[in-house]
Order: structure tokens, then sequence, then C-alpha cells
């Protein structure tokens, strides 16, 4: 290898950009494992950017003519050295990256932007509309955009503070479903597997920074073509989590897989971090019958000592009277132990009390099974329970230390103190709850019935390919944010919006104001890209992109659901069932935003040019409810849940203003002087957040793209 070194010094002197890229491959080999998972980590992986401006010195491609389709030739990489215009318009002088001395003159017109994924870039957002039936609730947010750059925007708003991750990632089937380096995976590649792989690798490194580290979780559906491949992958980049995969039955009667076996099913990975693990729930009807691993009821224990060591005399310090309300025979207080010689009779309860002490069966006086410190610490949680009053004697009962733990974690449901004064929980009052086998086989889990046929009530006429089931999604997400009634999910496949959907149903059925950031991009399927282009259309022209997934299929979607109604105002025809059952028509009460992302010159960024597509993202991570702000203020603003102040000389009114916003977090302060910036965070309240701008913003992507340059 020190040879190799050499040579690659040796090449430098020459050629520096070349002997980086080859020492990195060098590097890649190095680090290949001997056992494990080995795939070509540095396939190169770049994005266009249709309808983005062409700025000197960006990377290009040349389009091919209109009518034709891209060739191979289009996909050289340049650079754009200079714009002019002229009496035929707008054109660049472009030099080959491969070849510094090939320069030829483009129509701008005729050049789309490409990003590498090497490449730092600057995210913005852009609102494309906004659905709002749910008052103050936080806004669902959809996003327009290459998943891998909107996954580096979220690093920025959300690194850490994501509850669950759930995606749907393509099975690399062979059949044009996914494209890599802007070009479709056909089964005839050989290097598809590791192609797959190189893609998902770098998304889940992503992913798995959003995620809190002490309790989340990662969901990922897969097929039988790249299920061990997967498997592996996770394993090595979750080495610390706990995995377990389930088997899905989603079409009953299977899918055509050649001459081999009809696939029924496909698998769920659910990838645990930290404490996160799934909830017992109230499984429906569907699952009874089924084999499940059942929580029981709240289990009580008698306070009463019995078996050995049970009497008085043997824990003297367990001997204390609790006492009751005369009336109504309600826990009133724990009275302190008796000294051991002192007869019971020599204690006087309080007026209008009665002391219950504990006398056995045979009259004989017995002892409690806990000392009064810490009896008296249960009283006011709850855990200590009177039975029947029978004349000066009454049952009464306790929780220990695993029940109480299994209550504090949600396991039985909601929780309340009753008015006899002890918990009640949900689970106890309606039936057990349960964790399901890992074999799922239900009829509410078809795709083609709860997927492709249900879509097209929400979409008339519009088809996606293999929507998910919505109660199948649901039902995934349960387990782990159904006690979570402020969780963040987030699905950077989002395909046709399920997730999303499936989390506002878990809004309805359970409360709270769980959210869903929802990324999908807006491409168009293969067979409709060659119609198109015979028309002379390419991406980027209106016709071309309003057939896209995003906006053609997602976003009327999501709108659909909320709103009860079709894109032509007609009311949904349908009911939901399962879990729940109540017309679609009704719709939810919740909001949500669509947006696209935009991709910004960090220059006009620091100048303060582009503060109205960084705007949402500030509102994004002050947690997406609430007024935006979405103009510069000319000195101050607090909205809600954050506020922005760009003039540090009313630094004093800011912070005053920020400390009466009950809900405000976050500070974000646009200054490049350190002095000021420390003087203003020391007059912001402990629980409010401070951002300096654009420092953490320009930082958070520039130590990404040296990041994503390493790998």
């Amino acid at each position: 290898m020190s040879h190799l070194n050499d040579l690659i010094r040796q090449l430098a002197t020459k050629d520096e950009a070349l002997a980086r890229d080859i020492e990195r491959e060098v590097t890649a080999l190095q680090d290949r494992r001997a056992f494990g998972l080995n795939f070509e980590r540095h396939q190169p992986e770049a994005v266009e950017l249709p309808g983005r401006k062409v700025r000197r010195g960006d990377k290009v491609r040349v389009l091919p003519p209109r009518g034709q389709m891209p060739k191979k030739e289009n996909e050289r990489l340049f650079k754009v050295r200079e714009i002019a215009t002229t009496d035929d318009g707008r054109v660049a002088a472009i030099e080959a990256l491969d070849d510094a001395e090939a320069i030829v003159e483009v129509a701008i017109e005729d050049l789309v932007v490409v990003a590498e994924f090497r490449d730092p870039i600057y995210p913005g957002l852009v609102s494309t509309g906004k659905v709002e039936r749910g008052g103050d609730k936080p806004y669902h947010s959809v996003i327009n955009a290459e998943n891998y750059h909107a996954l580096q925007a979220l690093l920025f708003t959300h690194r850490g503070k994501v509850d669950c991750i759930y995606i749907d990632p393509p099975y690399n089937t062979g059949a044009k479903d996914w494209k890599y380096n802007n070009d479709y995976v056909e089964g005839d590649d050989l290097y598809r597997h590791s192609k797959w792989l190189a893609f998902m690798e770098r998304r889940l490194l992503l992913a798995k920074e959003l995620l809190n580290p002490d309790d989340s979780v990662l969901i990922v559906t897969i097929d039988e073509k790249e299920y061990l491949r997967l498997g592996m992958l996770l394993e090595q980049l979750f080495a610390e989590a706990t995995i377990q995969m389930i088997s899905s039955s989603i079409s009953p009667s299977g899918m055509a897989r050649g001459q081999e076996f009809r696939r029924s099913d496909e698998y769920i990975y659910f990838v645990t971090i930290g404490s996160a693990a799934p909830t017992p729930i109230r499984l429906g009807e569907e699952w009874l019958g089924r084999r499940s691993t059942s929580t029981g009821s709240l289990r009580w224990n008698g306070l009463m000592r019995s078996g050995t060591e049970a009497r008085r005399q043997d824990r003297p310090g367990m001997f204390y009277p609790i006492l009751l309300d005369a009336q109504d025979s309600k826990l009133l207080a724990i009275g302190a132990a008796l000294s051991p010689d002192a007869p019971r009779d020599s204690y006087v309860a309080p007026a209008g009390q009665i002391a219950i002490w504990p006398i056995r069966t045979d009259g004989s006086e017995g002892r409690w099974q806990i000392g009064p410190e810490s009896a008296a610490a249960l009283v006011p949680k709850g855990y200590l329970k009177i039975g029947r009053f029978a004349g000066d004697r009454t049952a009464i009962a306790y929780l220990k230390s695993g029940e109480q733990s299994k209550v504090e974690k949600g396991v039985f449901g909601a929780a309340v103190i009753g008015k006899a004064g002890h918990i009640e929980v949900e689970g106890s009052a309606e039936g057990n709850l349960a964790l399901p086998t890992t074999q799922w086989s239900l009829l509410s889990h078809s795709a083609a019935e709860f997927g492709s046929t249900l879509l097209r009530a929400f979409i008339p006429s519009r088809r996606f390919p293999f929507p998910k089931s919505l109660y199948a999604v649901e039902d995934a997400l349960r387990f782990f944010i159904l006690r979570k009634p402020s969780a963040l999910v987030v699905d950077f496949f989002s395909g046709s919006g399920t997730t999303a959907h499936a989390v506002m149903r878990i809004n309805k059925q359970a409360g709270g104001a769980r959210r869903c950031i929802a990324v999908t991009n807006n491409e168009v399927s293969s067979d409709e890209q060659v119609n198109l282009r015979k028309r002379g259309l390419r991406p980027g022209d209106t016709e071309w992109e309003q057939i896209g997934i995003c906006d053609f299929i997602t976003k009327p979607r999501i709108r659909a659901a909320i709103t009860g109604e079709t894109a032509d105002g007609a009311p949904i025809k349908g009911v939901y069932k399962f879990t729940d059952e109540f017309p679609m028509a009704e719709g939810f009460e919740e909001n949500v935003e669509f947006f696209s992302l935009t991709y910004e010159s960090p220059l006009r960024i620091e100048a303060n040019r582009e503060f109205s597509r960084i705007a949402p993202l500030l509102w994004l991570r002050a947690g997406s409810k609430g007024r935006r702000i979405d103009v510069l203020p000319a000195g101050w603003d607090v909205a809600e849940t954050y506020g922005v102040i760009s003039d540090l000389d009313n630094s004093e009114q800011f912070a005053q203003a920020i400390a009466a916003a009950p809900e405000a977090s976050i500070a974000f302060i646009i200054t490049d002087e350190d002095r000021l910036f420390e003087a203003l965070v020391r007059e912001l309240p402990e629980h409010v957040e401070p951002v300096r701008l654009y420092e953490a913003y320009l930082r958070t992507f520039e130590i990404e793209a040296r990041r994503a340059a390493e790998r």
C-alpha cells in the first residue's frame, strides 16, 4: 500500500481531483469487510434538478433534443463557465468535467442542473398549498424533493427528534421500479444489488441521525428480492438496536412470479432504538383467535402478607393503620407503625376516620407487605386500592414495581385516578392488550382491496402501482406511536401518501396531535415518459410535472383524505373499516401544508436575500404549529412557537416577547457578531433554544457534504 500511496501523491501534482478520487476508492477497498456485506459503496449517484435556474459554476447535463429519449452521451457532466444573452436567447459556455479543453456553447433551456451527492446543497422550501381543518393542531408536511436532499434538510430541522420512520423503498425487482443516477435499474444490470445497497445505505445513514437515540423505531418493508441484503445492511448500520422481522400476507391469492411460487407476503423490519419496544395494544376483531402475547389485565396484589413470616412479630415495622373516611371508605392517610410492645387498642383514629389493620382470618395480628413510607408514596399515584368495606375490615391491594412500570409506559392504555382514589387503566376496564406473533395474515392488509381499490375512492381515475394497504401501515405504526400523542413520523419514500393517511387515522382513534413529514419526488413512470417525450416534452415542463407522483397522486390523496372530498368536490364514497368505522366523507380534523424543495445560493442566504425560502425550515424546526414568520422582520417577530430577530438593538424587547409566549421554544438570531449573539443568549429564558443564523444552517450542510464525499 505504501507504493500505491506514493503513486497517488505523484499523480496529485498533475491532477489533484483525479488523485483524490483514486485515493477515496483505495480507502473504500481497505475498509471492506472480510466478512459481512460487501458492495460498491462509491457507485456514483447524482440527481437532475429540472426547473432549477442555471447559474454560473453549476454542474449541468445537456438535455437530448425534444422528442428524443436520453442516451448515454447525455450523462456527461459539464460546468457552466459563463452565461450570456444573444440574439437567439440566453446561452451558456460549458466545459466538460472530464476534459477542461472541451468547451461548447449551449442554449440555457437545453441544460439541466445536476447535484452530485458529494456536493453541498443549501435547501429551502416553497409552499405549494395547504389544507386547514385542524384548528390549532400542528401541520403535517408533504415535501416534493429528491429524498436524499430532503433528509439532509431535515437534519437541520429534526436531528435526533423523530419518533418513527416508516419507509417502503424500491424493491429492486428489475422492472424499472426505481432510478439510480438518473437511469432506471433493470434486471440485467450486473451492479443492480450494489447500486441498491449504496442507494439505501446513504439514506439510512441520514435517517439514523434523525431518529431519537433514546426511544425510536425504524420500520422498513421489503420483499424476497432484497430482504437478506437489507437485513445485513440494517445489522451493520444499527449495531446497537434490536431488529426483528415480521412476515405479512398482503395478497391472499398471491401474485405471479413467472414459473416460481406465487408471492403472497412481504417482510417488515422493525429496528427499535434505545428503550423503544412494541407496546401491547387492544387488537381488533380481525386479530381475535390468532396467537398473540397478552399482557393480561392490570394485576393488583394483596397488601397483607400471607405465607411465611406473615405475623406482626415477624416484621413489627410493617404493622400500621391505614386510615379511611368513615362516610365513604375512601383512603385518607397511612399511619405510623406501632412500637412492638404497643397494643393495637392504644391507637385511636382521628374523628371521622376508621383505622384498618392487617388482621388475619383467624383474628391474629398479621403485617403488611411494605412499610408505611412505601405505602404512603403509593397513595398520590393511585397505586393503593381499597376493596369492599365490611364492618371494620376491608381488602387492600397495591401495585408492585413491575405493574407500576407497565402503567407508566402505557402498556395497559390510558391511566387515570378514578373516583375511588386508585388508578384505572384502559386495559383493565375493556379487556386485555396484546402483541401479535411474527406472522401477520389479515384481510385488512390486502394491498389490492385496501391499497389500490381504497386509493381510487380518494383519487378516482388515477392509478398508482402497488400502494400499501392503509390498515397494514396503520397497524405497524400503532404498536409504537399509539401511546405517543405528539409523535413525529417521517416517510421519505412516501409514494401515494399512505403513511400520512395512517397517522391521521391514529389521531382520530386515540386523540393527540401526531404529525407526519412525507417526502416523495415528482417522478413520472417509465411508460408515461416515452409518450411525453414523443410529444416533445421534457422534465420541468408544466405538462410533464403535473402528472408526477407528488402532484398527481400524493397531494390530491392527502387533500381528499382530510376534506372528505375528491378533487371535483364530490363526497368520497366508502367507509373506513376495522379499528374504527366511519364514512370517508367525514374527513379528518387535521392541517397539512405542501412544499417543494429548492436549492439556494449560500451567498444570497448570508445576504438575507432568501429568507422566505428558509422561513418554512425554521417553522418546521419549531414544531410546524401556528403562524409562520415568512417575511424577514425589520427588527424582530415572535410567533406562537418561535421568534426571529434581525436587529439586535432590539434584544431586550425580543427577549421579553419570547418569554411571554408560553409555547415558544426556539429563538433564531441573525447576526455575525459573536459578542451580540452571546449577550442575547444570556437574556433568553432557559427553555428557549438559541440558533444562530445563518451559521448553524450553512454549517449543517457543509459538514454533511464533507461526510458524503468521504463515504
